[in-house]
Formats: structure tokens, sequence, C-alpha cells
């Protein structure tokens, strides 16, 4: 009787992770490096040219959800080199950064790429990590690496916090100061406070939508997905 009290206490080994597992992990480290080497760029080059400003370049909302996606790929890479499956908080964070970097990259290229520059431009490579070649890897990185648990669907609302979060403090410092980060932000501009709510309404709608898709995907019976789907 004790010893099977004993057997029954006994901690669960953490299973190690697969082949393919640690494979994604190596390129989330890569990925996440790259990100950081690109937004060190920047500031660098920047700093070189006399023309940075860090209130104003760590408010853009790229930036900040560039050094979350930072975070986060080192963190799981270093994970998923040991260990067969992500924690479920990891995986409601990876949830998160990978609606904003999907709408980061949405936004940039359809609203922003082709608008005239204003002041410094700088080196073309790092906006293009931020903006294209980081998103399009958090997809896929979601979509077929292995070890990621289910999200239940309650999670949902977390993906849409930081954004709301970050509209109100960019709105107050544009109203305070006169620096609106992006131009649809912008109350005076040719759409006002209209097109401003437009937008971050449409914005924050799509957030929601990727979101839902994430935990949608993370739902299917793939091989992606480390266990049974939790409840709702």
């Amino acid at each position: 009787m004790t010893s099977s009290l004993k057997t029954a206490e006994r901690p669960t080994a953490v299973e190690p992770a697969t082949p393919a597992r640690r494979g994604f992990g190596i390129l989330r480290l890569l990925v996440g490096l790259l990100v950081f080497a690109s937004i060190a760029t920047q500031i660098a080059d920047q700093l070189a040219h006399d023309a940075f400003n860090a209130g104003e370049y760590f408010g853009y909302f790229t930036i900040q959800s560039s050094l979350m996606n930072v975070v986060v790929l080192l963190v799981g890479g270093s994970l998923a080199l040991r260990v067969r499956e992500d924690t479920e908080l990891l995986t409601r964070v990876r949830m998160c950064v990978l609606a904003y970097a999907v709408v980061t990259g949405v936004v940039y290229n359809l609203l922003l790429r082709n608008l005239p520059p204003e002041g410094f431009v700088g080196i073309a490579w790092p906006n293009e990590v931020l903006h294209v070649w980081a998103p399009i890897f958090i997809v896929v990185d979601w979509l077929f690496a292995p070890g990621r648990p289910a999200l239940a669907w309650t999670r949902l609302g977390f993906a849409i916090v930081y954004p709301l979060a970050w509209v109100v403090f960019a709105l107050v410092r544009g109203t305070l100061t006169g620096f609106y980060t992006y131009p649809f932000l912008d109350p005076t501009g040719p759409g006002g406070t209209l097109g401003v709510a437009f937008y971050v309404l449409g914005i924050a709608a799509f957030i929601i939508a990727i979101a839902a898709a994430a935990i949608g995907a993370s739902r299917l019976p793939t091989t992606a997905r480390a266990r049974p789907a939790p409840p709702r």
C-alpha cells in the first residue's frame, strides 16, 4: 500500500522535445535574434544620423509588438529545444503576438508602405523584417510547429487588452504633444475623429478575428496540437 502511494505521488517526468520541435525551436531563436538585430540596427542608424527620439520610436505599435516577439520567440525557442509541449500561458501569449504581428504586417503593407516618407529614411531591411518576414514566420510557426496545446475560446479576450491600452495611450499622447504615431490616428487629418474611430474599430475587429482564427487552428485535430482541446 505504501509503495503504491509513493508511486502515485512520484512526479511525472517531462517528455523531451521531438526532432521536429527542436528544429522549430532553433528557427524561433534565429528569428527572435533577427528581430532584435533589426530593432538594434534601426536605433544605431538613427543615432548615427542624430535622428533618434526614444519616446517616439518606442511608442510605435510595431516596435512594442516586435519587442514582444523577441521575448516570446526566444522563450518559446528555448522551451522547444528542451520539452515536448509549450505551456498554456506561453501559447496564450503566442496567440496574442500572432494577432499583433499579422495586423502589423497588413496595416503597414496596405496603409503605410506607399506613403511619402517624412523625416529621416533609414536602412530598409530592418523594416522588411519587422513588417513582412517576422509576421510570416510567426504564422507558419503557429500552424506547423509541434507541441502547441489547444486554447479555450475564453482566452480570446486577452488578445485585445494590449492594443486597446496602446490606442488610448497613443491618442492621449497625440492630443498633448501633437505627435501621432500613425497618420490614421490623427483626428486633424482628412477623416477627422470619425475616420480615427473607423480605423480603430476596424483594426480591433481584425485583431479579434485573427486571434479567433488562431484559437480555432489550435483546436483542430492535427499533429501540431499537443493534447485535447479544453472546454469552452
